[in-house]
């Protein structure tokens, strides 16, 4: 017989100031909600001073058609300068009275709000345990710039004490957050990023047509950053030969922050400039199907991660994807046939794979892997386990 529903709250980013981390939570929320639990969200509204973020030009353009059911209880939302709107937050969880909360962690710059909430909890009857899900140990921006590192550390650290278990999405990225937080590993769990098992497809060829690409298509999909090695995929598709490149097309599409010095050049002077699609910007949903069924295969040639969302949309598709061999990525996707990995940073081997890519293209046709339907049930399965784990200790 299957235990009771439980009651869950889950704090994440809206759509405002939208990301891969709004795209979570409302996917997350929905798979806790279509397994019978009872639901709630919390939503981090506006994140920054506009001013401060480099997307600013999209903030509440509602892009996404990705929206919570029904049956999901939503506030939106907290600001990070308005202290009522937290105590309204607040109130909301206390009226809900969840089992569980889940608070999603991926950057400092709303550790105040964060922390505010995890305050809270001490202060509420209840005392609603604190799951902290950690999509990252430290925003690799952050990390860069050296009051915001030690902030982002300090703030980090004070949230995780205040927590009472934690998630990461892979055995990598665990071993990472126990060395930098000295987390006790009894509590802390790894559950897999879940699919992106949402967006529709449409037709190979007319995707081709919309996009006007052709031949082999291999595509670059997400937020242009230095380290998601963007520049590294431009100078190995510069340095492939000729024959293969007229047969080929890379089409790059995301929102560029600004922190990647090598892109314009490498964009400006790639022998096989003409072969290249560049689309700079946030994506709306409705593209992303013909993006997609567009492509042949999708290059994730990132230089450090914790985890990808673009690669959890390609493999939900059934697509060729190659990608870095950082040891999360390979934790993460290794199990998944139509994945690729070759040496993170490697140009040349970068481009082997590309080529290698391209020839079983043309030798068998448009190639399809088998992706596993149920997954985000096993995601849920294992949030029921660990809660209720503790619940009893």
């Amino acid at each position: 017989m299957k235990d009771e529903p439980m009651n869950i709250c889950i704090i994440g980013s809206s759509k405002r100031f939208f990301s891969g981390i709004s795209a979570y939570t409302i996917v997350q929320a929905n798979a806790f909600a279509r397994q019978g639990h009872r639901v709630s969200a919390v939503l981090l509204r506006n994140l920054v001073p506009a001013r401060l973020y480099p997307g600013r030009n999209r903030i509440g353009k509602e892009e996404s058609s990705l929206n919570f059911l029904d049956s999901i209880s939503v506030y939106e939302g907290m600001d990070w300068d308005s202290p009522r709107s937290w105590m309204k937050a607040w109130g909301f969880i206390k009226e809900v009275n969840p089992d569980a909360v889940i608070m999603h962690w991926w950057t400092s710059s709303v550790a105040h709000m964060q922390l505010f909430l995890a305050l809270s909890r001490l202060i509420t009857a209840r005392g609603w345990p604190l799951i902290l899900e950690m999509h990252e140990v430290v925003d690799p921006l952050e990390e860069n710039i050296l009051p915001i590192r030690l902030y982002s550390r300090v703030a980090g650290r004070m949230l995780l004490k205040l927590s009472k278990m934690y998630v990461a999405h892979s055995e990598d990225a665990r071993r990472s957050i126990i060395k930098t937080y000295h987390i006790p590993e009894s509590l802390i769990w790894t559950v897999p990023h879940g699919p992106y098992n949402v967006y529709g497809t449409v037709d190979e060829q007319e995707a081709k047509r919309i996009l006007q690409v052709d031949g082999f298509v291999i595509l670059y999909f997400g937020m242009i950053r230095k380290y998601k090695g963007v520049s590294l995929l431009l100078k190995a598709f510069n340095s492939l030969p000729d024959a293969i490149a007229k047969q080929a097309a890379l089409v790059i599409a995301g929102e560029d922050w600004g922190d990647d010095g090598d892109l314009k050049p490498c964009l400006d002077n790639n022998i096989h400039k003409d072969r290249i699609l560049y689309l700079p910007g946030f994506i709306p949903d409705e593209q992303l199907p013909y993006l997609f069924s567009a492509a042949d295969m999708v290059v994730l040639p990132y230089t450090r991660s914790c985890g990808s969302g673009v690669a959890n949309i390609a493999s939900a598709q059934g697509k060729l994807v190659v990608m870095s061999d950082i040891q999360t990525l390979v934790e993460s996707f290794r199990d998944y046939q139509g994945t690729r990995f070759f040496p993170a940073g490697n140009v040349d081997a970068l481009r082997e794979s590309l080529i290698d890519a391209y020839q079983e293209w043309r030798s068998g046709g448009r190639a399809s892997f088998s992706y596993v339907e149920d997954k985000w049930n096993d995601i849920v399965n294992s949030y029921e386990g660990i809660i209720k784990d503790r619940s009893r200790s």
